[in-house]
């Protein structure tokens, strides 16, 4: 069955603790959390404090997402306030076999991100030493936009990849998921849909998310 992440990112930050509570009712399997810095992607978001209060609250693994320039500086900071998983960007690292040996050495399943136009040849080096891919459905920035259809591609081939070297990275997709793009993205070899505004503004949230995982 495919498994669901919930994006904090448009959610109720005023009202955080019963925004969790309640993705916790919906019975998703991660908690998204983008972070921003404002230079590698054009906005800020949360910092290593949001992470720790979510963490106080919830069971529910956190699937804390690096869009951030060099983030080897703050592997150690996330990993101690409770990520579960640590996703850098491909794009954003220039030593990323150290990152990812870093993100496992201070606990963390590591898990490597990449934009709609970035190529998976571009990684394949780097799939045997991760836990998780995250393909970009959108460029990374901004909750709320529409779904990139070429990003398919990539998803077909990070599947073909796996299977064809035995690998067992999980591949995620994450920008302007619904029930229409994140059926495709199954389709095409996702096992993970990282889901914000169409969960956010649904009025009946358990629904959206057994619809999206059947």
């Amino acid at each position: 069955m495919t498994e669901i992440g919930i994006s904090i990112l448009s959610s109720d930050l005023l009202n955080l603790e019963k925004e969790i509570k309640s993705i916790e009712k919906s019975k998703a399997d991660y908690i998204h959390i983008d972070i921003m810095d404002g230079h590698f992607v054009p906005n800020l978001t949360f910092g290593p404090d949001i992470v720790a209060q979510v963490k106080r609250m919830t069971k529910i693994p956190l699937d804390v997402h690096l869009m951030i320039d060099n983030p080897a500086r703050y592997i150690e900071t996330f990993a101690s306030v409770g990520a579960d998983i640590l996703t850098v960007h491909y794009e954003a690292c220039n030593q990323l076999d150290e990152v990812l040996s870093l993100i496992r050495r201070h606990g963390c399943k590591p898990g490597l991100a990449i934009k709609p136009t970035t190529s998976v040849e571009s990684i394949k080096k780097y799939l045997d030493k991760v836990s998780l891919v995250l393909q970009m459905t959108v460029e990374p920035g901004f909750g709320g936009q529409a779904f990139i259809e070429a990003t398919l591609e990539n998803l077909q081939m990070l599947d073909l990849h796996r299977t064809h070297h035995h690998l067992s990275y999980i591949i995620e997709v994450d920008g302007g998921i619904n029930k229409v793009t994140g059926k495709k993205c199954v389709n095409a070899g996702a096992d993970v849909l990282a889901v914000g505004s169409y969960y956010i503004n649904a009025l009946n949230r358990e629904k959206i998310i057994q619809e999206l995982k059947n």
